[in-house]
This record gives structure tokens, sequence and C-alpha cells, in this order.
């Protein structure tokens, strides 16, 4: 149990982890790719603005007039408007994250690109490449085709940003930007940022291994020292329950039976039983109940168990069938597998409702392995219920079970006996008023 809990500890902390990694690295480039797309987006509208060549540079020229109205006191023209989605001082945290640089000065001589002029009917009438080296003339034709053929106004063709701008005489001219180095430069950083997030979930992970030990520390000396004293008390208690028993023998030959010596005998009983499980839980816990594997016929074991349980499925006027698919063997331990196969069928018997019905399977599954149900009706079945069956000490009904004489131990002694073997149980109800064991080894 404590492994598990640690199991789980690590897992939950891990996932953590790689998820708020995933969000972070996955933000981060996806900003970075829109920033990329934006910028070139920005010097593909100046060149269609003039017909795919970047303008002259020119002076800036101050507006006597806006300078006017700022030294007056009013709001220049381009001031933006906080009631219509802008912030004071024009800073909006979303508006920077995806805002693109503005073109420098350098931004015409950085800057490869080629273009391509189509007439209405999509036929190429000119191709400019004097402003790249990696592009022909008949290659920039092949890709201007290519994009009328599609029908998009922008995108990406290859390394390629283009743009489709319509111009006076009607023709159109289809500008291409070269983006080779901003999206190599983005893979890469893609590619590192992948690597860095691996090794720091890595280093996480042999953190958490090796804290988790030291958390989960103090848990596990409890749960240790709780089995621990259910073993010892378990022991204790055997010595005056012997003794009870044989005081009862001794006066049932002094005095004959009665009713209040039966009653002694049967609590007496149930008290053993109650004690014995403890101990046999707490050992499985603590790996002291060491099984042997070996090969025997499984189908003739469960056979012997179900034939025991029929006599008393007809006092209480139950149905009781069965199918074992015969020839069966498994290595496991025959005495453990025997326990099983009683604690599903007592318990099918106890809990199923008046003039019920039981049935047992056995089928092999696999080469090596066999699936055992034990199904058996009942007054009515809580999904609650079938989360906790297998929980120790868990009782649906306490009075119900107690008047039966449960304690919630049986099924979880089934569950250990089935993980010891690396098998599986489950508990389902396709109606509500039915049960089904699944064991599956």
């Amino acid at each position: 149990m404590i492994r598990k809990l640690r199991r789980r500890f690590i897992l939950s902390a891990m996932t953590a982890v790689v998820l708020v990694l995933f969000i972070l690295v996955g933000a981060i480039n996806v900003l970075n790719y829109r920033k990329i797309v934006t910028d070139a987006d920005q010097v593909l509208n100046i060149l269609a603005d003039n017909g795919g060549v970047f303008p002259d540079a020119a002076p800036h020229t101050p507006d006597p007039e806006a300078a006017d109205k700022k030294s007056d006191g009013g709001a220049p023209e381009d001031t933006p408007d906080p009631a219509a989605g802008g912030s004071p001082g024009g800073f909006s945290f979303f508006s920077f994250l995806s805002a693109a640089s503005e073109p420098s000065a350098e931004t015409p001589y950085e800057s490869r690109y080629f273009t391509v002029t189509l007439d209405s009917d999509g036929s190429v009438t000119s191709a400019n490449v004097e402003r790249i080296a990696a592009i022909d003339e008949d290659t920039a034709q092949d890709y201007a085709e290519e994009v009328w053929n599609g029908g998009q106004q922008s995108g990406f063709l290859s390394c390629y940003r283009y743009r489709m701008a319509q111009q006076d005489d009607g023709s159109s001219i289809i500008i291409f930007l070269d983006c080779r180095r901003s999206l190599d430069n983005t893979k890469s950083f893609l590619l590192s940022s992948i690597l860095v997030s691996v090794i720091g979930i890595a280093a996480v992970l042999v953190l958490v291994i090796l804290l988790s030990a030291r958390i989960v520390g103090p848990v596990e000396e409890s749960y240790r020292k709780q089995k621990r004293f259910i073993t010892d008390a378990g022991h204790d208690l055997k010595t005056p329950l012997t003794i009870i028993d044989a005081d009862v023998s001794v006066a049932e030959m002094d005095t004959g039976t009665n009713e209040w010596l039966d009653d002694i005998k049967v609590q007496t009983k149930r008290m053993t039983d109650l004690t014995n499980d403890l101990i046999y839980l707490s050992r499985m816990d603590e790996g002291e109940n060491k099984m042997v594997m070996i090969d025997f016929p499984l189908s003739d074991v469960i056979a012997e168990t179900v034939q025991s349980f029929r006599s008393r499925a007809q006092l209480e006027d139950k149905t009781f069938d069965y199918q074992i698919e015969p020839m069966i063997t498994y290595c496991g331990d025959e005495k453990y597998i025997t326990r099983l196969v009683t604690i599903l069928l007592d318990n099918a018997l106890k809990y199923s409702d008046d003039r019920g019905t039981i049935r047992v399977g056995l089928k092999k599954r696999g080469s090596k392995g066999f699936e055992l149900t034990v199904y058996n009706t009942a007054e009515n079945i809580d999904k609650e219920v079938l989360r906790h069956m297998f929980d120790r000490f868990y009782r649906a009904d306490s009075s119900r079970n107690s008047s039966r004489g449960g304690y919630g131990i049986g099924l979880s002694i089934a569950s250990a006996i089935v993980s010891e073997h690396r098998g599986k149980i489950t508990a389902s109800s396709a109606d509500g008023r039915s049960m089904l064991i699944t064991v599956q080894m």
C-alpha cells in the first residue's frame, strides 16, 4: 500500500510538472512563431503598397497643426482611446505579446524577396528576382502559379511568406519574402526548449523519487507499526480464545449443552476467525506469507470447492449454477487460490437475495491464464458499494452484514491474494440488482 501511495505521489507530481512545462514551452513557441508571421506580414504590406519595392527613405517632417494642437493641450489624433480597447499611454499587454517589430532603416537591405506579376487570367507577365539569389525566374513563376491555383491571399510556401495584392491596372502581384533564417531560428529554439524541458523533467523526476521516500517515510513507519500491532495483538488474543473454547467444552461435559454455551461457542469461533483473518492480512502486507507457486489442476480444485457450497445453496432455497472449463492448470499457490474461491462463493451466498441465483464460471484466458466469475442476484447494488467493495473493513449496510457475520475483511483478503498472483479483481453490476466479481490472472 505504501509503495502504491509513493507511486501515486510521484505520478501526480510529474504530471503537474509536465503539464506546466508543456503549456509554457508551447505558449512561448507559439508567440515566437506569431511574431515571425507578424513581422513578415508588415514587410509584405509595405512592399504591396509600393508595387513590390521599398519606398525611398525620406526625412520626417513634423506636422505644424499637430504641434499646435499639442501646445494647446488638445489630444493628438493618434492617441489611443481607452474606451475603444486601448490603454493610457498606448500600452496593452496582449498587444505587446503579438506586436511586430517596427521596420528599421536597414530592413530594405536585410530583406530577401522576389515578386511575380500576373494578369487577370493568372498568366505570368513578369518576375523580379533581383533581390534574392536562391530563386531564378522559372522557379519564381512556378511558385506564383502554385499560389494562384491555391487561391489564398497570403500564407507560407516552403520557407517564403507570400502576399497577393491587386494593382491599379487590374493585374496581380505576388510578393515572396524569404523567412528561412527566422524559421530556422524558430525550429532551433523549439528543439532547444524541448531538450531543456526533457532534461528538466528528468532532473525533477530524480528529485521527486529521492524526496518522496522522505515524505512518505512517516506514513510508512506508522503503517508498519499498525501492522505489527495487529499481528502481535492477534497472537495475544489467540490464547484466551483457545482457553474460552476449552472451558466451554468442559462446562458442556458437566452440565450438558444449552443455548448459552452454544452461543459462547459460536461467538468464540467468530472471534477466532476474525483474529486469524487480521493476522493473515497483516502477514500479507508484511510479505511474510510466502506463496508456493506450483502447477496444479485449477479446474478440479474449483469444482471441488463449488460442490461444497451447492448443499448450502439448496438449504437456503437458492439456485446454484456453474460452468467450469475442464483441464485448466495454473501455476500458483493452491491453498490461497482455494481460499480465494471460498471467499467469493461465501460472499455470493451471504448477500444474494431470497431465492436468488448464484453462477460460477471458469474459462481459460490466453496460454497460461484464466478468468473466474462469480455472479449473484441482490436486492440493490449501489455504485458507491462497487467502488469500495475491496476496501478493508468496508460494509455497505452494517446492520445487514453484522447479522450475516460479515466484518468487511473477506473481499480484502481475496484482493490481496489476487494481487500476490499479479492478477486483477473487479466488481460490477449491470442492472443494479446483481453483482459480478471477475478475477483475471
